[in-house]
């Protein structure tokens, strides 16, 4: 089933995508990788979604990647007397410990890693920033404060502190449950929330060992001062956009989206852009011009993948979200201007053998008549600094180890396949032409480029590129050597 574009498609599961017929319609409309919304959902609920992903793995024979998505703190208000307050613009207003039902003029804040992380001039918002107010003066157990945008306050609306580094961990108890609960069913991929440094990431990297990837959520200011550190302890990033525009001004994330992409694109690890892509798409068939602009230009971006959240989990037309998503990325990828912005952010800085390698590949695939980058891998490194290049021509990459090939399936233009245990370099070419042939991006009369590390099955060894021939009867002279 050959994908027609390079940029990645992640799905969230929900009540709108239950079951094997939708999922698996889902996978055949164009999603690359499914995400379990931890948040959503019992232990029970997640599990069988997850068997079913694996089914529709085994029964299409390509590797499907799972993301399972944690859900991080969660900072509420209490509950008020009469389950709601007014609050008008400049009127004084306290949060506070006070189990005692919350009034018009303060409500209850059981969080008191807040009240230690505040100082006068402190911004506070709440519901995703329909109110905001400003700290004038705080303890260890109060907080009073001005509103500055009032509006209604309801029971356990969330809390924002969009200008403090909270004294969190990024892994609430739940979180630490729900981890150690996926990483025993086997998922591929741990999205990590309310991250606002690298130690964050360490801690779930400690927790998981080894058994998940981890992909850092960018969605609080602190998270983008401390980009570069969290990045380099991190597998992937998501752009987190919700959290990001309500803590930081919307004219922000626009650009932020940019610089976050490049500076994944560099390091070669993937990036996810996610929320509100095809928002409308709930409850409508066909998407807003707006929207599909939206998509369009995380793709020019160069986004490994783009993300559908309540739109294929609740919304009404999951099919139709994921083909819609699918066409607009078929159609920028066609677009001569989106080579000449690709090619135009590409970093030529080269620093190893294997960065040589992999730009040597993408250079002859493109000044020649070569159909494919064929690169064989343990750890998958090879292939994604293969799709940093950001080639004109597919990317196969090649490897005996499942859990490779799964989380590959998020990389930009990789095309996963199981090769089994290869410890010659003639029969890595074997493989690698007979993979190319089978998935439609080859024939017996193309040429495909080889890349490979001697010796076989030893990570971050790229050391060899050749030009091999696709044509069965030479293959066949390969093998008898």
């Amino acid at each position: 089933m050959k994908r027609l574009r390079n940029v990645k498609i992640v799905a969230t599961l929900g009540p709108s995508s239950n079951d094997y017929d939708m999922i698996r319609a889902l996978f055949e409309a164009g999603a690359d990788v499914f995400r379990l919304n931890m948040s959503h959902g019992e232990h029970d609920e997640i599990r069988e979604r997850h068997r079913i992903i694996r089914k529709i793995e085994k029964d299409l024979d390509r590797p499907i990647a799972i993301l399972a998505d944690l859900q991080g703190p969660k900072l509420r208000c209490g509950k008020f007397a009469n389950k709601a307050a007014e609050l008008e613009d400049g009127q004084d207003f306290r949060f506070d410990l006070d189990k005692a039902p919350g009034e018009n003029h303060r409500v209850r804040l059981p969080h008191p890693e807040i009240f230690a992380a505040l100082k006068p001039g402190s911004t506070l918002l709440v519901d995703d920033g329909k109110v905001e107010l400003r700290v004038n003066e705080c303890g260890e157990d109060y907080a009073d404060c001005t509103v500055i945008v009032g509006g209604t306050i309801s029971n356990r609306k969330g809390v924002n502190v969009p200008d403090v580094v909270l004294p969190l961990a990024a892994l609430s108890k739940k979180d630490r449950k729900d981890l150690e609960f996926v990483c025993q069913l086997g998922v591929d991929w741990l999205a990590l929330s309310f991250v606002q440094r690298p130690e964050d990431v360490l801690e779930a990297r400690e927790l998981a060992q080894g058994r998940a990837a981890i992909l850092s959520k960018i969605e609080k200011p602190a998270a983008v001062t401390a980009f570069k550190e969290i990045l380099e302890v991190s597998d992937g990033i998501m752009v987190a956009r919700g959290d990001l525009g309500v803590e930081l001004p919307v004219q922000n994330v626009p650009p932020i989206q940019k610089q976050l992409i490049r500076g994944c694109r560099a390091a070669g690890k993937p990036v996810i852009v996610a929320t509100q892509m095809l928002e409308s798409m709930i409850d409508s068939p066909v998407p807003t011009r707006a929207e599909v602009s939206d998509v369009a230009t995380a793709i020019y971006e160069g986004t490994d993948a783009i993300m559908l959240s309540a739109e294929s989990a609740a919304g009404r037309f999951p099919i139709e979200a994921v083909t819609t998503m699918n066409n607009v990325a078929i159609e920028v990828e066609n677009d001569p201007i989106y080579r000449d912005v690709i090619e135009a952010s590409r970093k030529l800085k080269r620093s190893t053998v294997a960065d040589s390698i992999v730009a040597a590949a993408r250079e002859i695939a493109e000044t020649t008549d070569i159909k494919a980058i064929c690169c064989f891998t343990q750890s998958g490194t090879t292939a994604l600094l293969t799709a940093r290049e950001r080639p004109s021509v597919p990317i196969i990459a090649l490897t005996p180890l499942t859990g490779t090939a799964r989380r590959l399936c998020l990389s930009w233009g990789v095309n996963c396949y199981f090769s089994g245990d290869v410890d010659r370099f003639k029969l890595a070419v074997v493989s690698a032409a007979r993979a190319a042939r089978s998935s439609g991006l080859a024939t017996e009369k193309d040429q495909i480029v080889v890349t490979a590390g001697v010796p076989f099955n030893v990570p971050g060894t790229t050391n060899i590129l050749r030009v091999a021939p696709c044509e069965e009867r030479l293959i066949f002279r390969s093998e008898q050597e």
